[in-house]
């Protein structure tokens, strides 16, 4: 073996057995340490990292000594539980929400739709989210981390979106809720920290059933100038999960999770409050980050009650901001 390629072939060694410790390390579901937590979030970067190890393996490793087998067995089993986590958010997978069927006129009035954009309290570009809002004309439009620079920017939009909750915070947890129907009762809740504001809201569909729309931004599970959850459980959306399993009434949730779908608090909650995400069975639709193409993860969520079903999910264009719009559109299936 020549020297580059002695050297090549340790460094996929080193490299894989860090993948294989990597995906090792994230099963630990409940953790409480924030660098084994944020783990969950790359699960396909390092799974394709898993795939390349394996390749370049394969070539380069002769003879195949007993030391050499194992090694391969454990990229293959790191391999096996990384796709198995995936697997719920490929398309081909089995749907959490179902798709809606093809609907008449008269059903057409139970759409409604939601966009949900998590703004980045420091940009100052505008015109691509306002003009995303204008060509989609969602139902609801719910905007993350406003402070008061981005209300007076969004003020713009009162003149198709009378009703509106606004709570603005220089903390990156400011919230605005903008709606075309009227906004029948709301709550501003304070699930775990002071100035996080969650919404909990109650309209009526138009030839529709009364629902409720709850609004989530949690803390992220990492080290943060901001709000953050270090060194403790996740208890906020277990707290709105409840909330969700006690009332009867259809339910939407929107929000950033500061999380990806596939974590331990995540799939929690989805069990708690018994909703569907409508991601399962379409796609990851990355809303984090557009300034990266590699380091790309889903953060922006819609689960629904069974009471609905799909009629489009939709990535929208990036603006400025570190998420990309997130676009769901619904019926209400009686």
């Amino acid at each position: 073996m020549s020297v580059f390629r002695s050297i090549l072939f340790y460094l996929v060694l080193l490299f894989g057995t860090l993948l294989i410790a990597a995906t090792l390390l994230s099963l630990q579901l409940d953790s409480r340490y924030w660098y084994i937590k944020i783990l969950n979030f790359p699960r396909l970067q390092i799974t394709v990292a898993l795939l390349l190890c394996l390749l370049f393996y394969a070539i380069f490793s002769k003879p195949w000594t007993t030391l050499r087998i194992l090694f391969v067995a454990g990229l293959l089993i790191s391999i096996g539980l990384q796709a198995a986590i995936l697997y719920p958010y490929l398309p081909f997978a089995p749907k959490a929400v179902a798709s809606a069927d093809s609907i008449d006129e008269n059903e057409g009035k139970r759409e409604f739709s939601v966009l949900v954009a998590n703004v980045y309290m420091k940009n100052r570009q505008t015109q691509g989210l306002i003009q995303s809002i204008q060509d989609r004309e969602p139902t609801f439009v719910l905007a993350l981390e406003v402070d008061r620079w981005w209300v007076e920017q969004l003020s713009v939009l009162k003149s198709t979106y009378p009703y509106c909750i606004e709570k603005p915070e220089d903390n990156t947890y400011g919230m605005a809720l903008y709606s075309r129907i009227p906004l029948e009762a709301y709550e501003v809740l304070y699930l775990n920290q002071a100035h996080v504001p969650f919404f909990r809201v109650k309209v009526t569909l138009p030839n529709g059933p009364q629902m409720q729309l709850l609004t989530l931004h949690p803390v992220p599970p990492k080290p943060s100038e901001y709000p953050d959850n270090i060194g403790e459980k996740e208890v906020a959306l277990v707290k709105a999960g409840r909330i969700i399993a006690q009332d009867s009434l259809p339910t939407v949730v929107a929000g950033d999770f500061n999380d990806v779908g596939w974590s331990y608090n995540s799939r929690h909650f989805e069990a708690v409050s018994r909703l569907g995400d409508v991601r399962h069975g379409r796609g990851l639709y990355n809303t984090f980050n557009p300034q990266s193409v590699l380091w790309r993860w889903p953060l922006d969520y819609v689960y629904v009650s069974k009471e609905f079903t799909v009629l489009e999910v939709k990535r929208l264009a990036e603006y400025g901001s570190d998420h990309f719009p997130y676009y769901v559109k619904l019926h209400w299936t009686p």
